[in-house]
């Protein structure tokens, strides 16, 4: 059994500026697992989400950001709705999103490849264009042909669309804008 010195990995600054970032009182939450257990993809993560909350209060800082449950996370805010003392877990998940790119913790390039393939999907089109996320991911992953069998079912079920459905009214121009806050603030942090 391995030991770890907590004194020697705790990072108050991460603790402080994850707590600062996300909005979340941190110290509230009391590992009652929750949040794992409502998580769809609890089985696929390295660290359950309850672990990554636990990094974070520990100030385990590499832990947390090089884990690959935070790029798995869809945001779903399950483990939101079933915390008993109200913190936004999917918020902190994706904060550690942001802060592990602002550190230079690359995930698996596949991950990191389709969430960056997401972003762009929404950037472009105010939300996400299935087909084209389908595409350039399976160029970016360098298997353009692995999940092609899926097409025709999804075609025929009306999962999947040629075209991209773009929001309508200022949808689109409000999602715009919110990329935008992000990049100016992403921006003004590497200064």
């Amino acid at each position: 059994m391995n030991t770890i010195d907590l004194a020697a990995c705790r990072d108050q600054d991460f603790m402080d500026a994850v707590a600062r970032e996300s909005g979340q009182d941190l110290k509230s939450c009391y590992q009652c697992g929750n949040c794992t257990a409502g998580c769809a993809y609890t089985e696929d993560y390295d660290i359950p989400v309850h672990q990554v909350m636990r990094l974070v209060q520990l100030g385990m800082k590499d832990a947390a950001l090089s884990c690959r449950s935070i790029w798995l996370c869809a945001t779903c805010q399950a483990c939101t709705t079933r915390c008993p003392n109200n913190i936004q877990v999917a918020v902190v998940m994706d904060v550690l999103r942001h802060m592990a790119r602002r550190a230079g913790h690359a995930p698996e390039r596949l991950v990191k490849g389709f969430a960056d393939s997401f972003l762009t999907s929404v950037a472009r089109h105010g939300r996400v264009f299935e087909a084209g996320l389908a595409a350039c991911f399976a160029i970016k992953s360098g298997k353009p042909l692995q999940d092609a069998g899926l097409g025709p079912a999804m075609l025929s079920r009306g999962k999947l669309a040629f075209m991209p459905h773009e929001p309508g009214g200022t949808a689109k121009a409000e999602v715009a804008a919110i990329f935008a806050r992000f990049h100016s603030g992403a921006a003004e942090g590497e200064k």
